[in-house]
């Protein structure tokens, strides 16, 4: 199926009064860093705390009257994304995970009253048993990524950021499993070719990145990161996201823990703002100087707020963190 900006138009009618229009604020500090207007896309304020609710609840409102349940697997905010939706709509969600998504993210799903299933070490593992359980129990499965309907609700994003920001140069975009990549890089670059598209994510477990690289979806051995939110498994099977983020992103840039660690700082020290490791890549790759060619104005999408509060109050007083076999070396936080 080709995706154009008619199914994204189509999904922002869908979703009105649904999700929130969320706001894309200046942030002063990076504009004065990169020396060009540099907007921040506040998907960190949608009810669940991440954009994930957009694909979701497109796609959930899409299901057959006949349907009881929605399962999904997921590394949290779409978990969190389908429950919210499943509850709105009088539905039963079973949530398919591994055992690497943190415990404060399986909380809040179980907070809305979906069913937990925790499988393997890997989305992969999560992503079998999901399709499994709508094979044999005839559940409508939400994919969190590869699927249409996701793709055009993410779109919207961007729909919204072209419409506040007519003359953006330059998006950058989280980049994991690339429902957000696709959809918003998609509605950008049919309102405006010449946008450049950055993909980022995480330099250990980048599933994406390596899939993009092999020229075909790959399988990555997955790994505790701050940036928990962009890992897990594409779908050896992907039919959409990979080859829209293949065709649409002008490249895919990879950020350390460290540099993810920092922008998380920058991001609270400097504008007030608290964001995941994975909302703040685009800052991560700005401040580390791996965006060095870009234009202005540029704008990075802040995709989600769901941290463990106590993880996050040792980034950003400069403690130790641990992330599984990998120590992360407390920095204090210096402008």
């Amino acid at each position: 199926m080709n995706l154009t900006l008619a199914d994204i138009l189509a999904a922002r009618q869908t979703l009105a009064g649904e999700i929130v229009r969320t706001p894309l604020l200046p942030s002063p500090f990076m504009s004065g860093l990169t020396g060009v207007p540099f907007h921040l896309k506040m998907e960190t304020m949608q009810p669940t705390g991440a954009f994930k609710l957009r694909g979701a609840m497109n796609a959930a409102r899409k299901v057959s009257a006949e349907t009881h349940t929605l399962v999904c697997c997921s590394t949290g905010n779409h978990g969190r994304a389908v429950a919210f939706a499943a509850r709105s709509l009088g539905l039963r969600a079973v949530i398919c995970m591994s055992s690497l998504v943190p415990q404060t993210k399986i909380d809040a799903i179980k907070a809305l009253g979906a069913e937990i299933r925790i499988v393997g070490t890997s989305q992969d593992a999560a992503l079998a048993d999901c399709q499994l359980l709508a094979g044999e129990q005839g559940f409508a499965e939400i994919s969190p990524f590869d699927d249409p309907l996701v793709i055009a609700g993410q779109g919207t994003v961007g729909l919204e950021i072209l419409e506040d920001l007519p003359g953006l140069q330059t998006l950058l975009i989280p980049l994991s499993g690339g429902g957000l990549a696709a959809g918003a890089a998609l509605a950008a670059k049919s309102i405006n070719p010449a946008i450049r598209i950055f993909g980022l994510t995480m330099d250990r477990g980048a599933a994406m990145k390596a899939s993009l690289d092999a020229g075909k979806p790959v399988e990555v051995r997955e790994v505790e990161s701050l940036a928990d939110s962009l890992g897990g498994g594409i779908g050896l099977n992907n039919k959409l996201s990979f080859h829209m983020c293949r065709k649409l992103l002008d490249a895919v840039v990879l950020v350390t823990e460290e540099e993810i660690r920092r922008a998380m700082q920058v991001l609270y020290h400097e504008e007030g703002h608290v964001a995941e490791g994975a909302g703040v890549v685009g800052i991560a790759a700005c401040l580390a100087g791996k965006l060095p060619d870009f234009d202005g104005p540029v704008a990075t999408i802040l995709s989600g707020r769901n941290v463990d509060m106590t993880r996050f109050t040792s980034i950003v007083t400069g403690q130790d963190v641990d992330l599984g076999d990998y120590h992360l070396r407390g920095t204090s936080y210096a402008a």
